[in-house]
């Protein structure tokens, strides 16, 4: 089953709860269904945290927990799934956001020849940022769509093939 799988690789949340920059969120973190490792809150935390990966913010992982917290979805799960946009896989995901955002808005692609100063990048922005961030929210959207089901059906699929390989056994009780 998944849970097993994903219990090994999350922190305990007791010691979460008790962590020095964690603290002063009080009974937030009390909610169980930020910890439980169940069909809903793993898909709703991955549905999340494939949303904010997408996003091209500086402080996606705050926004990846505040969502779990208000949608009472894994927040751990959430969290951790933010890393896929990592530096070094940054640049080609958020490229695509902006050719997806360029599509959508029915407009070709104006970024010229590439130089990394921090003048060349304030200007781009003003020309950029509209369709990179219309991409970045529809591809967010369409991976947590589609993360969301996905491993709702893998949970169900390892339901099913574990009740499955205990039926044998089953089987061989007599009727009631």
């Amino acid at each position: 089953m998944p849970r097993h799988f994903i219990k090994r690789f999350t922190p305990d949340p007791a010691t979460l709860k008790k962590h020095k920059h964690l603290r002063h969120l009080g009974t937030l973190l009390h909610d169980e269904n930020l910890w439980h490792l169940n069909r809903r809150s793993v898909s709703g935390g991955v549905a999340v945290g494939l949303f904010w990966a997408m996003i091209p913010i500086p402080a996606q992982m705050v926004a990846a927990a505040f969502s779990a917290v208000l949608f009472r979805v894994n927040l751990p799960i959430s969290v951790a799934l933010v890393w896929l946009t990592n530096p070094l896989t940054m640049p080609p995901v958020f490229y695509l956001n902006y050719v997806v955002g360029t599509w959508l808005l029915g407009k070709p692609p104006a970024v010229g020849e590439f130089h990394l100063t921090l003048e060349w990048i304030t200007n781009q922005i003003e020309v950029i940022w509209k369709p990179l961030f219309l991409g970045s929210i529809v591809l967010g959207l369409v991976l947590a769509v589609v993360g969301y089901g996905l491993m709702r059906l893998y949970w169900r699929w390892q339901v099913l093939r574990r009740f499955r390989s205990r039926g044998g056994r089953r089987s061989q009780l007599p009727p009631n």
